[in-house]
């Protein structure tokens, strides 16, 4: 079976985690002591009904105030297909953890409360998510109980978000009418909405085709270690890493970036022995033909195929930090596995996620910010533009005194 990854994005009380707790009672995926639990703490709170966000707002905090503040990750199976789930919160000083679900997520839900319509923080993980490149996007409106089921509301916050996605880059948008605390059409089809003829919540996830979204034209595999064994093994020497896009075979021309060194895969190494192909997103070991210099950062791809080699990046930032990004700022850079140090040479736009209007040069860039910016990097890094590989279009800033992660980087098209 195949795996969707899933983010949940949205205003405060829009009912993230109470839809995350519905589709896991309704397809059966929780323990009877986790359902006791949720059932004992809503009883404790006063609560008349059971409060299914409990199964995944974890923390104390979290129960005390009612909200997400931190990602909760969850996993459940139906018979078609693997999820796991990213319970993202909605405040706005958290938008640094809705970004870290949302950067690996095939698709996102982003739910709106029927009464309320779209909110800022609505458009602002709407704008978010299509920085993110995330391909399937589902627009939920939920708490239609609310609202007597009215197809009116429905049909005006759905045109009104279509209206705005349309400014944004999303490959597809599917709108549902739902209500999380009731379960109607979250797993089945409700008898309350008969105006309503497109699939329930978990039909849809189901079923969306995600096999297309995966990268297998562009070979990239980031050397994560050299495997030279001392066991008597000593004509032994391979590279262990996870190929993040393509499809790599025992026989294919190789290069070495960034040296440019041509060779052949002799062989692709597992646990359980040699195997014929690997791709994203196995961890394999590469052999290669010729004792070519190959070491931690480097990266293995086709000599027709290739990133850039640069040491100018152009990208979009979300900044994570309370300390702001400052003109001139250094910052240590990962990007998959090559480890460098980074200046900021300029800060081109900081962008308003609520309008799309751009800032035009500003002098820093604050907590949860988002803005372009030109990077000078000590090493040159092998990359490919976001939109075209999501793993090695992407990169984090550390601070090296704290050793925090401050930002989180996207490479536009140079």
């Amino acid at each position: 079976m195949d795996i969707l990854r899933f983010a949940t994005a949205g205003s405060v009380d829009d009912g993230k985690s109470t839809l995350i707790g519905r589709l896991l009672f309704d397809s059966k995926s929780i323990f009877t002591d986790q359902l006791e639990a949720v059932e004992a703490t809503s009883a404790q709170r006063g609560d008349e009904y059971t409060d299914l966000a409990l199964l995944t707002d974890g923390l104390r905090a979290e129960r005390e105030q009612g909200i997400t503040i931190d990602v909760a990750y969850r996993y459940f199976s139906t018979p078609k297909r693997k999820f796991i789930i990213a319970d993202t919160p909605g405040h706005i000083q958290y938008t640094r953890n809705m970004v870290t679900g949302a950067s690996t997520a095939d698709l996102a839900i982003i739910l709106v409360d029927a009464r309320k319509g779209l909110q800022e923080q609505s458009r602002r993980h709407a704008t978010l998510v299509s920085l993110l490149r995330v391909p399937h996007i589902v627009l939920a409106i939920n708490k239609m109980d609310l609202v007597d089921w009215s197809e009116d509301v429905y049909r005006r916050i759905s045109d009104e978000f279509v209206d705005f996605a349309a400014r944004l880059e999303f490959t597809d948008v599917t709108t549902i009418p739902l209500s999380a605390l009731t379960g109607d059409n979250v797993v089945s089809r409700s008898d309350e909405m008969p105006w309503y003829e497109g699939p329930s919540l978990l039909h849809h996830l189901e079923n969306v085709y995600i096999a297309s979204d995966k990268n297998l034209v562009d070979v990239r595999f980031p050397v994560q270690y050299v495997i030279r064994p001392q066991n008597g093994q000593g004509d032994y020497r391979a590279f262990a890493g996870q190929v993040i896009s393509g499809v790599l075979r025992p026989g294919d021309d190789v290069i070495v970036l960034p040296s440019g060194l041509p060779t052949k895969v002799k062989a692709i190494d597992t646990f359980k022995g040699e195997i014929p192909e690997a791709y994203s997103p196995m961890s394999v070991t590469v052999r290669l033909e010729d004792e070519v210099d190959v070491s931690r950062g480097d990266m293995i791809v086709r000599p027709n195929n290739q990133p850039a080699v640069t040491q100018d990046l152009d990208a979009m930032i979300c900044w994570m930090d309370s300390e702001p990004m400052r003109l001139g700022g250094k910052y240590a850079i990962k990007h998959t596995t090559r480890s460098a140090r980074a200046l900021v040479k300029e800060i081109k736009y900081e962008l308003d996620v609520n309008t799309l209007h751009r800032h035009q040069a500003p002098q820093e860039l604050g907590l949860n910010a988002i803005g372009r910016v030109t990077l000078r990097t000590t090493q040159p890094l092998m990359v490919d533009p976001y939109q075209r590989n999501r793993q090695a279009g992407s990169f984090i800033l550390i601070d090296e005194s704290t050793n925090r992660t401050v930002g989180a980087g996207t490479i536009t098209e140079h």
